[in-house]
């Protein structure tokens, strides 16, 4: 498999070059031809490479040659950025036509992104019941269920039979989201009941829908939160769950397929947090699109907040700074055991925040935990201060109270840094705020003030300073 797809990533490297090359020598149709030797996905992915290097005007010109359903798709798969690139060099004619074409959740997607002068001259032609559908989606709040359902899914009226089922589905069924979930509805719109289309085909065709429909079903607020969402997906392993408003009314269905960028996209927001880098804005645009003066100012402020901490470290080491000067051997592994301390606080820290994201843990677990990651942390210390306790007394040299002071400490810091990491978190979740808030960078500044305070404890204790 991984061969396979480094075939085709090799070919598809050799067919960029070959599509560049035709381009400058305005060879525009059999740029086109080398082009539709790929899906529309992987066509998208191909014009985003040419875009960068070379001018969207040929971009344009190339995606103008393409036959129009498959524009229309592999346009659905363009970044937004570069939706609305394409958008800014083509007609309206062509604009309205890529627009209608469009799914209606890829179309509200593009619609979100266009100046709004652009979105009225698009609505203007569009028929009136659509526009309004439209507008009522437009008017979501970002990261709301309400955003990322569709309307276009089969619903089934309770009296129906079988039969009539099936044969209301070969009528609408190319332009639904999905053929494989059907949406049961009372006359006055209210969602009733969900009924699969593998149940319909292995039932008599006499049979009535409201005798088959399922009553208990999982299915979303419009105001939940896109987060939330992504969860029950996760949960549940469904293709698609139904969205209702406050009535109980069915307005739209969510598929996977439109909560797989929304997981993408929080995986990347919970790295960047727990990294210590806060997106201000442009989280929808990547590494190379953002400006150098915008990545400063979103790495900035945690910098910042720990400079200011390491303060207090810097305290510590001053109010020892006598002791230190008398066994100055010491200050040789403060650098080693505040690293160490530090990287098993974010190990820690990072599994629990994973765990809490996917559901494995909860903030109840906080005494499991507590007695997992303590054990953890003495097999742990035990294993790296044997390794420093030779290291300290056959390759540095040191006295066996050195080596003590060195290994004791060690000990001790691998304990405290795997408490602090792993509990953090679930604090921070009690307090029904971000986990990945809570930056590893952050932690490590904890683990660092409390291993130089056990080590300096440690050498009070062997050494008597």
């Amino acid at each position: 498999m991984d061969n396979a797809i480094q075939d085709k990533d090799l070919m598809m490297d050799e067919s960029i070059e070959k599509i560049l090359e035709l381009l400058e020598e305005k060879k525009y149709f059999s740029a086109r031809d080398e082009l539709m030797k790929y899906n529309a996905a992987d066509i998208a992915e191909i014009i985003e490479e040419i875009t960068d290097d070379s001018e969207i005007r040929m971009t344009v010109i190339l995606f103008r040659l393409l036959p129009k359903d498959v524009l229309v798709e592999a346009f659905s798969y363009l970044p937004s950025d570069l939706q609305v690139d394409i958008v800014n060099e083509i007609t309206d004619k062509e604009i309205n036509y890529i627009i209608q074409e469009l799914d209606f959740d890829d179309k509200i997607d593009v619609l979100e992104e266009l100046p709004a002068n652009l979105v009225n001259k698009i609505l203007e032609k569009t028929p009136k019941n659509e526009r309004k559908q439209i507008n009522t989606f437009l008017n979501y709040p970002e990261n709301c269920a309400g955003s990322l359902m569709t309307p276009e899914y089969i619903s089934l009226q309770k009296e129906w039979t079988v039969e009539d089922a099936l044969e209301h589905i070969k009528e609408v069924g190319m332009d639904a989201e999905t053929v494989y979930t059907c949406y049961v509805k009372d006359t006055g719109r209210k969602l009733i009941g969900i009924v699969s289309l593998s149940t319909l085909v292995v039932t008599d065709s006499d049979v009535k829908i409201k005798d088959i429909m399922k009553t208990e079903y999982i299915y979303e607020d419009v105001d939940r939160d896109q987060e939330e969402v992504s969860d029950d997906f996760k949960k549940y392993g469904y293709l698609a769950i139904p969205v209702v408003d406050k009535e109980h009314r069915l307005i739209g269905i969510i598929t996977v397929d439109d909560i797989l960028e929304v997981m993408e996209d929080e995986a990347t927001e919970d790295i960047e947090r727990m990294n210590g880098v806060i997106d201000f804005e442009n989280s929808d645009k990547g590494y190379l699109d953002i400006s150098v003066w915008h990545h400063a100012l979103n790495r900035l402020p945690w910098l910042i907040i720990l400079m200011i901490a390491y303060i207090f470290t810097g305290m510590i080491v001053t109010k020892f700074e006598n002791s230190l000067s008398t066994v100055i051997c010491l200050v040789a592994y403060m650098p080693m055991l505040m690293g160490t301390g530090g990287n098993t606080g974010s190990q820690a820290a990072t599994l629990i925040i994973r765990g809490l994201a996917t559901g494995e843990v909860e903030t109840d677990d906080v005494w499991k935990i507590l007695w997992k990651e303590f054990r953890i942390g003495i097999i742990i210390g035990v294993i790296l201060s044997i390794l420093n306790f030779a290291r300290v007394i056959f390759i540095d040299g040191n006295s066996v109270m050195v080596a003590c002071t060195v290994c004791a400490a060690m000990l001790f810091i691998v304990i405290f840094a795997k408490i602090i990491g792993s509990m953090i978190p679930l604090i921070v979740k009690k307090a029904h705020l971000d986990p990945a808030l809570i930056a590893n960078p952050a932690i490590s500044s904890v683990s660092d003030a409390v291993a130089l305070s056990i080590y300096f404890g440690m050498a009070t204790l062997f050494l008597n300073l």
